[in-house]
C-alpha cells in the first residue's frame, strides 16, 4: 500500500490566531508554520479559516420504486457562478451541540422533505473544502417510500422554500452526467449509490 504522511504531535506550530469576523460563521486568520516532506519546519504561513458547523446529507432512496427524493432551493453562493442558483441537492442540515449526525439526518429529512427514514446507511464522511474551511460532511442513504411525497416544505421561521420531487435513479443519474447537479454532495451520494445499487436493493427492496 502506498504510505501517506504520518505527522507527529509537533508537526503543525500555530503562532498565532486573530478572530476576524463572527456571525453565524467565523473567519480566523492563522499564522502557523508546518513540517515539510524534508522532515524540517516550513517558513510561517498566513491562512484564513472559514469555521462552520459540520454537516449531514442524505440522500433518500426508495429501492422498491428504484428512485430518489431530491430538493430544489436558492443557494446564494451559486448565485453569481450558475446560470441558475437553484440548485437540485440532498436533504441536509447543520449539527448542533449534543447533536449526532444520525439525528440529524431524520430530522432534516422531516422538516426539508416531510419524509420519515426508516434506515440510514453510512456513505462516507469527507471535508468538502479543506484548503479553506474546516466543515466536515457525514453522507447518509436513507431508507424511505417515495409514494406521495413532494410539494414545498421547509421551516417558515428560518425563510426556507424547499420544492420536494422524487426522481427516478437513472434520470438524477443523468442529471448529474449532464451536469444539472452540480454540487459535491449529490454527486458523491448518487455516484456511490450507482456503484452500490444492487446491494442496497438486495437489503432495502
Amino acid at each position: 500500500m502506498t504510505e501517506t504522511f504520518k505527522p507527529g504531535p509537533d508537526a503543525v506550530e500555530i503562532i498565532e490566531r486573530e478572530e476576524c469576523f463572527r456571525g453565524f460563521y467565523r473567519l480566523d486568520r492563522f499564522h502557523l508554520r508546518h513540517q515539510q516532506f524534508s522532515g524540517e519546519m516550513g517558513p510561517v504561513l498566513s491562512r484564513e479559516l472559514f469555521i462552520r458547523h459540520d454537516a449531514v446529507c442524505v440522500l433518500p432512496y426508495d429501492a422498491v420504486t428504484d428512485s430518489v427524493v431530491l430538493i430544489e432551493q436558492f443557494r446564494v453562493g451559486a448565485m453569481h457562478k450558475a446560470a441558475n442558483p437553484w440548485l437540485v441537492e440532498l436533504v441536509a442540515g447543520l449539527i448542533d451541540k449534543n447533536e449526532e449526525p444520525d439525528e440529524v439526518a431524520l430530522r432534516e429529512a422531516e422538516e426539508e422533505a416531510g419524509l420519515t427514514l426508516t434506515s440510514l446507511w453510512p456513505i462516507t464522511r469527507y471535508f468538502p473544502s479543506p484548503g479553506g474551511s474546516d466543515e466536515f460532511v457525514h453522507l447518509f442513504l436513507g431508507r424511505c417510500d417515495s409514494a406521495g411525497v413532494g410539494g414545498i416544505h421547509g421551516l417558515e421561521e428560518e425563510g426556507e422554500d424547499i420544492r420536494v420531487q422524487v426522481w427516478p435513479l437513472e434520470d438524477a443519474l443523468q442529471a448529474v452526467k449532464d451536469g444539472k447537479i452540480n454540487n459535491a454532495a449529490s454527486i458523491i451520494a448518487l455516484q456511490w449509490l450507482a456503484l452500490n445499487r444492487a446491494e442496497v436493493r438486495g437489503l432495502w427492496g
